[in-house]
């Protein structure tokens, strides 16, 4: 598919345009920087993409409403435990709900529930849509996901623009409206978040890896959710900013191997010891009843 720049060309192309770009950001990140720099990426994209902006705060006192329509804080969500962040709008005819449905996909295969071990807060950047939108994705979404108690930790919020764009500033998530096609172009990114708000961990793309997922959330609650295994794994596997993937820490792995090598060869020589001495007492029993 090409995109020739002309000025008919559809939001569809640009959209496009702009997957390609999100799949080959691992490639081209510099710095921590999702996208690459503005005078390199296609026309009509300049604006478009997603800066990381780790360990920031999200403003706890920014107001939205939520689906029901009540004016919330996105403080009322923190204090509790690590959250999910994405932002969409619900008019999107294209990668918004290609991004909800993969989210919704991957969160059924992490045995961690929506409700009770972490929340999610979908977000619209589109000032111009209403709470009826986002209750009718919520119903559709939370219905995908499947499982109990996820309506009470699942919350899709519309807003002003002051909000929204003090909120996208400050995850870093760039976007441009097309007056023409009425839509916007923007890439999709999820954001894991601290039960204080602070950003920890950015996913990129439309498909999340479960795992990915479930350490990024293990470790934004800084262990109060998650096993033994969990911690293992986080051990030797580290978050790598520049892909927002999980890869093995080779150097790690080889420590605990050696580890438990030391640990099995120990176990032997100590159950060889306690046999050889189990032997030699019943030699020398059979010795004395001998004499």
């Amino acid at each position: 598919m090409s995109c020739k720049k002309s000025n008919s060309i559809s939001v569809a192309c640009v959209l496009f345009s702009l997957v390609l770009l999100s799949a080959s950001a691992g490639a081209q990140i510099n710095s921590g920087v999702m996208s690459p720099p503005a005078n390199t990426r296609p026309p009509r994209l300049e604006n478009v993409g997603i800066e990381q902006h780790l360990d920031a705060q999200v403003p706890p006192d920014l107001t939205f409403r939520d689906e029901t329509g009540k004016t919330v804080k996105l403080g009322d969500y923190f204090g509790r435990k690590p959250l999910i962040l994405n932002l969409v709008y619900y008019n999107c005819t294209m990668l918004c709900g290609e991004a909800l449905a993969g989210l919704a996909s991957a969160m059924r295969l992490v045995k961690f529930d929506v409700g009770n071990e972490f929340d999610v807060i979908t977000v619209s950047f589109d000032p111009r849509e209403t709470p009826e939108m986002a209750a009718a994705k919520k119903i559709d979404y939370v219905k995908r996901y499947g499982r109990a108690n996820a309506a009470a930790g699942w919350h899709f919020l519309t807003g002003q623009s002051d909000s929204i764009n003090a909120l996208t500033k400050i995850v870093g998530f760039q976007y441009q409206y097309d007056p023409k096609s009425n839509q916007y172009a923007h890439a999709t990114a999820i954001m894991v978040l601290t039960p204080q708000g602070r950003i920890s961990r950015y996913f990129y793309g439309v498909d999340f890896p479960p795992k990915d997922l479930r350490m990024g959330l293990v470790e934004a609650s800084q262990g109060k959710i998650g096993n033994a295994v969990d911690a293992v794994l986080l051990y030797c596997y580290h978050y790598d900013p520049e892909t927002g993937k999980y890869g093995a820490m080779v150097a790690n792995i080889l420590r605990l191997a050696a580890a438990a090598t030391i640990l099995l060869l120990g176990g032997l020589i100590f159950i060889l010891w306690r046999l050889d001495r189990s032997v030699a007492k019943k030699t020398a029993t059979k010795t004395r009843y001998a004499q």
